[in-house]
């Protein structure tokens, strides 16, 4: 027990002096973590192995997916982000709508399409926050304001 509190008091700590270049970063792992869960459930589900509790795993997963696009899609700052803020909210709705319809089918090809890009923006904001520092990330996230 003391193990699992030291981890959520690491976690908490971790999340609270990250930079917002390293909030969105997080954000976007935390979308791939899920993603290869739900694809690993998917993946289990194959054939005749069909397992209903899987099916639930796997919902549940994207939906996590779709709360953290959210979230993203809330902290988009259109005044200060302009077209790269309105890019990524056409970018977020199209995710949304992906997720659902995979879900909605169990549509692995969608699932692994999403968490590409969401990997590559995932990568190219990793490059953005070690070139110019965690203190010049958060100036340098325009159009995000992660903290709504």
């Amino acid at each position: 027990m003391a193990y699992t509190n030291a981890i959520s008091s690491y976690r908490e700590t971790k999340v609270k002096t990250a930079s917002q270049g390293q909030l969105i970063i997080m954000l976007y792992e935390e979308a791939v973590r899920q993603l290869d869960r739900a694809l690993e459930f998917l993946a289990l589900n194959a054939g005749e192995n069909k397992d209903p509790s899987n099916i639930e795993k796997i919902s549940k997963s994207i939906l996590k997916v779709q709360e953290i696009i959210t979230e993203l899609n809330a902290s988009l700052d259109f005044e200060q982000g302009g077209d790269i803020a309105q890019s990524l909210f056409s970018l977020y709705t199209w995710f949304n709508r992906e997720l659902l319809e995979a879900n909605i089918d169990q549509d692995i090809r969608r699932i692994r399409l999403v968490r590409s890009q969401i990997n590559d923006l995932k990568n190219a904001w990793t490059e953005v926050v070690a070139k110019t520092g965690a203190e010049s990330a958060s100036k340098a996230a325009l159009g995000v304001n992660i903290a709504g």
